[in-house]
């Protein structure tokens, strides 16, 4: 398949495994410079020796206002943006503390606003680029003992 992305470069969160590791491979495949920033290095070089193109690991903890600073600091700039990061536990609706509530709007929300701010002037600028947003089906139909999930993959 040819997108008519070749050189283009990305950015993919949560891309060590799973979906974002899929996203991450055919944007690999397509001639694309992928860049999955994530908080444990190791796992990230792993999944990236897995791939083959031009592929870039960043330390980064993306839940964080700090991990954010700190790619956009080593990646200025990006001609796609795919804001797949998320962390889900499953857990009673009355067991979830303000401690859990914040966490998850961290991570599942505001990981993806904070870099959707810093990348999506300047694709408006080139008048080219794209941010990205997965989502679940959990934001549609909220599981009972996953609401903190599914209200933060809702956002």
């Amino acid at each position: 398949m040819d997108l008519k992305l070749q050189d283009k470069k990305a950015i993919v969160t949560g891309g060590s495994a799973g979906i974002g590791l899929a996203i991450a491979r055919t944007l690999a495949e397509e001639g694309v410079h992928v860049v999955i920033p994530g908080r444990n290095i190791r796992k990230v070089e792993e999944a990236i020796a897995s791939l083959s193109g031009k592929l870039s690991a960043v330390e980064a903890d993306l839940g964080t206002a700090e991990g954010a600073g700190k790619l956009i600091a080593q990646v200025r700039e990006t001609d796609i943006l795919v804001n797949n990061l998320g962390i889900y536990e499953s857990k009673d609706f009355a067991d979830i503390t303000d401690e859990d509530w914040l966490h998850y709007f961290e991570v599942n929300l505001l990981g993806g606003i904070r870099l959707a701010r810093h990348y999506f002037p300047a694709m408006l600028k080139r008048n080219s680029g794209r941010v990205i947003f997965v989502s679940s089906e959990a934001a549609a139909e909220v599981h009972p003992d996953m609401i903190h999930y599914g209200v933060t993959k809702t956002g």
